[in-house]
């Protein structure tokens, strides 16, 4: 009877017993499926490239940062002749013209001031003119004033004229010697430009017979003895 239990207890332990492959008896596995990177995984936790650091540049005090600096302009005025304009003109010449037979007139214009002074018994004609610049000169503003086109304004009541020299001194002071003609007669014109203010120049013309040199330098000497004449 002890047999017979005992080969009826292996017979069971047979029947029951784990299969000798396990893995076959397992459900089938399916394979994970791949996940994007930006579901399944923090960016934080990955390891990432070193990318250079941008660096702040450096801008040169020089170096212009937005627009262009605009040329500096200078801020013009009235051109219109002050009182002021009108005594400098009337007085720069002191009491030079007050003896003799000079008679005086004078001329407000929109951007000058005109002063003669005439002598019949020389015969003789000196003009003064103060003239405003309303926006500042400089030497080639000077320059395009007094040239051929402008010696032809100057002498339009002549028969004509005729351009001889010029000189300036280191001041900036400037004389042109010129001849005019006038009913034939020929007169020496020594011409006087001198920069007074930013703004103001003053010109002085002198027109006297080619005999009448003594009065001439006269006049130059009491003026403007720095520059008398053009060597």
């Amino acid at each position: 009877m002890k047999r017979l239990l005992a080969v009826f207890f292996l017979f069971f332990l047979a029947a029951c017993g784990a299969s000798a492959n396990p893995v076959e008896d397992l459900p089938a596995l399916l394979p994970p499926t791949p996940t994007p990177l930006s579901e399944s995984a923090s960016t934080e936790d990955a390891p990432q490239p070193e990318l250079p650091q941008s660096e702040t540049p450096i801008v040169s005090q020089s170096q212009p940062t937005g627009e262009e600096a605009l040329p500096f302009a200078p801020a013009c005025i009235d051109p219109a002749p002050t009182q002021a304009d009108i005594d400098r003109a009337l007085s720069i010449t002191g009491g030079l013209f007050e003896t003799g037979d000079w008679e005086r007139t004078y001329t407000v214009a929109s951007d000058k001031v005109l002063v003669s002074w005439y002598s019949e018994s020389i015969p003789a004609i000196v003009n003064l003119e103060t003239l405003v610049f309303p926006c500042g000169y400089e030497d080639l503003d000077l320059d395009a004033y007094f040239n051929d086109e402008g010696w032809s304004i100057i002498f339009s009541n002549y028969q004509g004229y005729e351009y001889v020299n010029e000189c300036l001194d280191d001041q900036g002071l400037r004389l042109y010697n010129l001849i005019a003609v006038d009913q034939g007669v020929s007169y020496n014109v020594r011409y006087w430009v001198l920069s007074d203010t930013p703004t103001r120049v003053v010109s002085l013309m002198v027109v006297m017979p080619g005999d009448a040199d003594a009065e001439m330098d006269e006049i130059a000497y009491a003026l403007f003895p720095q520059l008398l004449f053009c060597p």
